[in-house]
């Protein structure tokens, strides 16, 4: 197929173990899933009615690559979380048949422009210019589901510089993995390269130029990098 400009490059995923990648579709994300974050934002858990936004495919910042400081904010916020990768599809999907569409499991920085969420909360507008900014996503290799022990003792955390800003286990989100999925399934249809950004702990703070991080899903995955 011959196209008018020259075609973007599939944004892809290394993978523990293996010399192929991982290709990504869309990025979805969960907001407020662990409720000490919420309440440090100033928000409370609605678990009827889960926020959801996404991301763009190619925000993605992959093998350790540095982290540009994203233009128009002074407020730059990690989030780290648990990312899913799905290897199949759907819609409606029940909640009991939810993992047999996992692919595999990595970490990743949530990186948002906290000045333009507090803009955009304060005048009802979504969170589009404050979420979905270039280098907004730095993601870990994935593990493929096969070889990932997950459980709810599974410990999710985040160092800059070496000193320790997040931590928690995956038993304090609030709609777990399947639920997660069930819920996106019966809002779009689900495909093979989506990835699923599953919520952040307490202790979201400011970044800056400079500053190095090192995010941990014990056992599963790891991603160091660097803001500049």
């Amino acid at each position: 197929m011959a196209y008018v400009i020259p075609a973007p490059l599939q944004p892809s995923l290394p993978v523990y173990g293996s010399d192929l990648r991982f290709p990504v579709r869309r990025v979805f994300c969960i907001g407020r899933n662990y409720a000490e974050h919420a309440r440090e934002m100033g928000a409370t858990v609605e678990k009827d009615t889960p926020l959801f936004f996404c991301k763009p495919a190619d925000a993605i910042v992959t093998d350790g690559a540095d982290v540009p400081y994203p233009q128009a904010t002074t407020d730059l916020h990690h989030e780290v979380e648990m990312v899913v990768a799905l290897g199949a599809g759907g819609r409606e999907i029940p909640a009991e048949r939810a993992a047999d569409l996992v692919w595999g499991y990595g970490v990743g920085l949530d990186l948002t422009r906290r000045d333009l969420q507090a803009l955009a909360k304060a005048k009802s507008h979504p969170w589009d210019v404050a979420k979905g900014f270039d280098h907004s996503a730095p993601v870990s290799a994935l593990r493929p589901a096969a070889e990932a022990r997950l459980a709810a003792t599974t410990g999710l955390s985040l160092a800059i510089n070496g000193n320790l800003r997040q931590q928690t286990t995956l038993a304090e989100m609030v709609h777990d993995v399947p639920g997660i999925i069930a819920i996106l399934s019966s809002l779009f249809e689900l495909k093979a390269g989506d990835l699923i950004f599953t919520g952040t702990p307490a202790g979201v703070a400011a970044l800056q130029r400079g500053d190095s991080f090192h995010a941990s899903l014990d056992g599963i995955a790891t991603l160091d990098g660097r803001i500049v």
